[in-house]
């Protein structure tokens, strides 16, 4: 069966301010050394399986010149731009819909576009076990990351009987305390849920229709008027109409026939600045430095410059990250709050630093 997929690149990459922008979010900057962005990186991770006329991005409106300009590979014609923001319901029920209206009855994986994965040939061959899953029947197929802690940032997959690679799924948990995580990571019963899908997209469609009927039945209507005059403005019209759903709560923790691949191949999903020393090598002393840096007695510490040199002396877990009008300095425990700093400058109308 034909294998097309899905990448979603509508996100604002707020707690990666100041570096991520609403002119120029996370998904299209670089985190890494090698200045390849992440949605360049989530498109390389899966051409050994589909090819590139096959990948379908979903972003805003306001980005599809950066997804041409970062894709050049990706036809125009599958840049799907969204009006407005709705969740990754309506943003995956559209892509399917267009995708059967093209292609007929295929398998999608449904990806986001702004995650790291260190072991691509492990990444790629779980991906693969997933469309055979998805295939027998009418699987929904998530993507369950081994954990190695307890993390409280994620939501987790009580994953149940075994067949073959797949497990069932028993139950969906939303982000824990500590101590359930604790108690999660204990039980070896829990995947850490990554948010990447695999399924026929008559199999996800038929569970939109049974779930989210008005957002089915508008995005059938989207899909019907793809490739005429009429496109730009039923997609507008329809999609606005949408309520916003994630496709977790609105179809994944409802349906039947849902299943997980338990999977470890060096995924992160890169929510915050913490993940910078993740992503990078770090030095003897837990620093990690992007540019020009001078240290003194600093351990465990994040520093990403601009054009200037930054000079750091007695710092403990912290992050510094240098533009041309913004400097940000934060503790670690501290890199969730960047949104609260959004907050106040939308208060103060400085547009011009959001």
């Amino acid at each position: 069966m034909k294998i097309t997929a899905v990448i979603m690149a509508g996100g604002k990459g707020e707690r990666f301010w100041p570096k991520s922008r609403v002119s120029r979010p996370k998904q299209f900057l670089s985190l890494s050394k090698d200045g390849v962005t992440m949605i360049q990186k989530t498109v390389q991770r899966i051409l050994p399986l589909v090819n590139s006329e096959d990948i379908y991005i979903v972003t805003n409106a306001c980005y599809t010149g950066l997804v041409g300009e970062q894709l050049p590979d990706i036809p125009q014609k599958n840049i799907l731009a969204e009006p407005c923001g709705k969740n990754t319901a309506p943003c995956i029920a559209l892509a399917c819909a267009v995708i059967q209206k093209t292609h007929g009855d295929c398998v999608t994986i449904v990806l986001p576009s702004d995650h790291v994965i260190k072991h691509e040939n492990i990444f790629v061959n779980t991906l693969k076990k997933a469309v055979e899953t998805a295939c027998e029947g009418e699987n929904l197929v998530t993507i369950g990351i081994t954990p190695s802690y307890p993390e409280t940032g994620y939501g987790y997959i009580k994953f149940g009987a075994g067949h073959g690679d797949a497990y069932e799924v028993e139950q969906f948990a939303e982000k824990p305390d500590i101590k359930t995580a604790r108690e999660y990571l204990d039980s070896g019963k829990y995947l850490w849920n990554s948010g990447m899908f695999v399924w026929k997209v008559s199999s996800v469609l038929k569970n939109i229709r049974k779930f989210l009927p008005d957002i089915y039945d508008g995005a059938i209507r989207i899909a019907d008027s793809y490739g005429t005059q009429d496109f730009p403005e039923i997609l507008e019209r329809e999609y606005s109409q949408f309520e916003s759903e994630s496709i977790d709560f609105g179809i994944m923790e409802k349906a039947e026939n849902i299943f997980t691949i338990p999977a470890s191949f060096g995924w992160d999903d890169a929510g915050s600045w913490l993940a910078v020393e993740r992503i990078n090598e770090t030095d003897s002393l837990g620093n990690c430095f992007d540019g020009q840096v001078i240290r003194v007695d600093t351990k465990r510490t994040t520093v990403c410059t601009g054009k200037r040199l930054i000079a750091v002396a007695g710092l403990r877990d912290m992050v510094i990250v240098d533009t041309d009008d913004v400097l940000l300095v934060c503790s670690k425990n501290s890199t969730q709050d960047v949104k609260q700093v959004l907050a106040q400058l939308k208060d103060l109308n400085r547009t011009d630093l959001i």
